[in-house]
């Protein structure tokens, strides 16, 4: 055994993080002690000391209290000693350092979390939302009304939200009402049904439906990915409420192969077991799945907690395999977990150095791995152990450094939004204040910042927000990134909440969910979109004592030797566009003196919008590093070519572009949707204008004869058109996979510039709208055969103004905010017919 010692040695010395356990009840709970050693109930429990586990178990705690080995005697030994004292000896030689408690489970006489905090050195809480869904229905409304779907949906988000930084993760209990087949693209029309029969049986209310479960479900995971919270699901074997043909994890493949929630991080409870095998394959292949083996172990034989162990890292991660007891009412079931648990890792472990799997110094890292650190940096939980070499694990030195570059050392964090009127903005702060502080809480910001115009930092009249009032800046970690030109840096794009976890509805990130959520909700789609970028390249000069900006270059369009200029930078600028994981398909010189373009790769709309912020913070960061100031303002010379921000808009269902004609004519190579989509956003083009083209400025742009975009029309590769029709290359001849706006500009906010087009395209959704007939020639040529699109900031807001469609789906607020916000711009520039030419310097 000597040459054991050292494996078995950090076996036993590290300090265990229990990932998923729950409440201990009280002495005088009805629950019968025997069901601490199986998942047996009523009659079938009589039957529970003939099983192996049981017997060992009893012998294990009889060892632990140092009495005789029956279930009388331990039981007169629990009531004499006291829950206290018990609890104490039992985790005292557990040597358990956090316990993460799902207290959704309904026990009798359970204590509170906040108990346990006596016992455990850190205790964190799982919210189970199936209970939190039930518990919500069970209430009465206030008016006395029957709860409806959206009532329900509004309420469960929100609550959801609210204690979204109290808590360490999600869980479903899927597997014991409906099975784990989970349909994530369940409709609203399904999911109002099966709410409609949730309620037909009265209270309490046991949600069983399966649509229901699935739609709860689904929204789950939505927010789930907001907070960057992991989801543990129960799966493979329990009490006999659940039906174990329907707890295999295979059952999972369509939520895995959900693109929309790759990267919501699930975990597959209880090894899956008798399925150990087919979780640790979906662990193998699926970069989203983690897996736990508590209950398996100590509920099994021994040689089945073994087998089942050996299964799960067979394929899976030794990184993605995590311990937890799963102890629940009663101390001596996390003893027994711990106990075992070390055990049979230490007898895994060990086989594997044997069979040549492992090195011994590579099993110690594994156990240490498997019993503790995988938990910390996965569940991101404070804990330090000082009896063992887990040092440092607080979240932000593991979970978060380690998520950019372990040996880079970050001193600040940048806080990025974007604000009513197209200007990115920051706050920040100091790295250790980020993670001890601000990563949950966020940061305060006065209201007035989305009132805010080009020129005037101070709030607009008629946006109904002042200085008084303050909301807080909730950073996305999702979208947190090393910033490429400052390595020391990291930056973060922000959410706006009223409190953590309750979304401003003037945030313009979440008017883009919440409308991309209705065209998912309604009509199973996802609107996709991929920018173009243009922009100026400037060189400083001074003449006479003043700083003049003259363009970088004076070639023309696509010119090489343009190219050849601006290379050296252009190289760094992709180096870090793909070091932030934003694609980059093209780039060239444009028609501008010293303009250039550079296309991004498409992705999902709110992707896209994230995506279209960094590049622009990356262009403008290396042009200065070059000497250089790029703009993207639509007209930063009234004599030269304007930059836009073209935008190309597909729509997508189940990872496949429906926009696209399929199987059958199509006139113009669109699918219906596609089609309808389309029309909508034709007919609402002069007020998406008000979000898309913000400024007197952008009209300066749109022009006639300037493939601008400047009558409401579309065409077949009409680049006159505001709205084109694409075949790019790849896509059969007649067919079209996307089509380009025109009209959008560099100074627009990308999300509430998306949040419109969603909005129109909705409408054509809605109504059935049809396409005129197609452009083919240069539309200037029609005169007054065609409506010209809005030639000023007024005209636009005007329509916006009118706009009932807008106003219900964006939000009355909102939109009041944007309209004040425009107002004030056409104000000051009408006032200030030189003010346009500090715009370089803010876009």
């Amino acid at each position: 055994m000597e040459r054991w010692a050292e494996l078995r040695e950090a076996v036993e010395k590290v300090k265990l993080v229990d990932a998923h356990a729950h409440n201990i009840v009280g002495p005088d709970s009805s629950l019968p002690f025997i069901s601490c050693f199986s998942e047996a109930q009523g009659e079938a429990l009589s039957y529970t000391p003939h099983s192996l586990s049981f017997k060992r178990s009893l012998r294990d705690i009889a060892e632990l209290y140092g009495s005789e080995s029956t279930l009388d005697i331990i039981e007169e030994y629990r009531r004499s000693s006291g829950l206290q004292s018990i609890t104490s000896m039992c985790f005292k030689a557990a040597r358990i350092s956090a316990i993460l408690i799902d207290d959704g489970i309904e026990l009798h006489k359970k204590h509170e979390i906040d108990w346990h905090r006596k016992f455990a050195p850190v205790v964190g809480r799982i919210l189970r939302i199936e209970r939190l869904a039930e518990n919500i229905l069970d209430e009465e409304l206030a008016d006395g009304s029957a709860w409806t779907l959206h009532m329900f949906t509004e309420t469960f988000i929100e609550k959801l939200k609210s204690v979204a930084d109290k808590i360490v993760g999600l869980k479903s209990i899927a597997a014991y009402r409906s099975g784990l087949e989970i349909n994530t693209r369940v409709t609203i029309e399904e999911a109002e049904e099966s709410f409609a029969e949730v309620l037909s049986k009265g209270k309490p209310v046991r949600i069983m439906n399966k649509s229901f479960i699935d739609y709860i479900f689904t929204r789950s995971l939505e927010v789930a990915l907001c907070f960057d919270l992991p989801i543990q699901i129960h799966t493979g074997f329990g009490d006999k409420d659940l039906d174990l043909r329907l707890s295999n994890p295979l059952h999972l493949r369509s939520l895995l192969e959900d693109k929309r929630f790759s990267k919501c991080r699930i975990v597959l409870l209880h090894a899956s077991y008798p399925f150990s095998k087919e979780a640790s394959y979906l662990a193998s292949v699926y970069p989203q799945v983690f897996l736990d083996f508590g209950l398996a172990v100590p509920k099994l034989s021994v040689h089945g907690m073994i087998s089942s162990v050996r299964e799960l890292l067979e394929l899976a991660p030794i990184k993605k395999v995590m311990f937890s007891t799963d102890g629940y009412a009663f101390p001596e079931t996390f003893y027994l977990g711990a106990k075992r648990a070390r055990e049979v890792l230490f007898s895994v472990l060990r086989d594997a150095c044997i069979a040549g799997d492992l090195l011994i110094p590579e099993a110690v890292e594994a156990a240490e791995d498997i019993l503790a650190r995988n938990a910390i940096q996965f569940y991101k939980i404070n804990v330090y152990d000082e009896a063992s070499d887990i040092k440092n694990v607080l979240p932000q030195d593991i979970a978060k450094k380690e998520a950019t570059n372990p040996q880079r050392d970050i001193v600040f964090v940048r806080i990025l939004w974007v604000d009513g009127s197209g200007q990115h903005r920051c706050r920040v702060v100091p790295v250790k204040r980020f993670y001890d502080v601000v990563e949950k809480n966020g940061v305060g910001l006065t209201v007035a910042a989305m009132g805010m115009s080009s020129l005037v930092d101070g709030p607009a009249e008629n946006t109904n927000l002042t200085g008084v009032g303050e909301i807080r800046l909730i950073p996305d970690l999702s979208t947190k990134r090393v910033i490429p030109w400052a390595a020391s840096e990291e930056i973060v794009l922000a959410d706006m909440h009223i409190k953590p976890g309750v979304a401003w509805e003037y945030c313009p990130r979440e008017a883009l969910r919440r409308v991309c959520k209705v065209l998912t909700d309604e009509f199973n789609l996802v609107m996709n979109a991929g920018f173009e970028n243009e922009f100026y390249l400037l060189k400083s000069i001074f003449r006479y004592g003043k700083e003049e900006w003259l363009p970088f270059d004076l070639t023309n369009y696509c010119s090489t030797s343009s190219f050849d200029a601006a290379s050296p930078m252009f190289h760094e600028v992709v180096s870090a566009l793909q070091s932030l994981n934003i694609p980059v398909e093209q780039l060239h010189a444009e028609a501008g003196k010293g303009q250039y373009e550079m296309a991004l790769g498409h992705t999902n709309c709110t992707q896209a919008a994230d995506n279209l912020i960094f590049a622009r913070e990356v262009i403008r960061a290396i042009a200065r590093k070059h000497n250089l100031l790029a703009t993207f303002m639509p007209k930063y010379n009234l004599e030269d070519i304007g930059s836009g921000s073209h935008v190309h808009i597909s729509l997508w269902e189940n990872d496949e572009n429906v926009f696209m004609a399929s199987g059958g004519p199509s006139q113009y190579g669109m699918s219906k949707v596609g089609e309808e989509f389309l029309a909508g956003v034709l007919n609402h083009l002069p007020s998406i204008m008000a979000f898309t083209a913000p400024l007197p400025n952008s009209y300066d742009r749109l022009q006639p004869n300037t493939w601008s975009g400047a009558y409401q029309c579309w065409g077949k590769e009409n680049r006159e058109a505001a709205l084109r029709t694409a075949c790019p290359p790849g896509i059969s001849s007649g067919l079209v996979s996307n089509f380009e706006l025109k009209t959008f500009d560099g100074c627009a906010n990308p999300h509430l510039g998306l949040a419109s087009i969603v909005v129109a395209g909705i409408d054509g959704l809605r109504r059935h709208l049809s396409l005129p007939e197609p452009i083919d020639i240069n539309p200037h040529l029609l005169g007054t055969k065609l409506n010209r699109l809005p030639t000023s900031l007024s005209e636009s807001v005007n329509a916006l103004r009118k706009n009932d469609v807008f106003r219900d789906l964006i939000g009355e607020k909102l939109l009041t905010a944007i309209i004040g916000v425009r107002e004030a711009e056409i104000d000051y520039y009408s006032r200030h017919r030189e003010g346009y030419k500090q715009l370089i310097h803010h876009y």
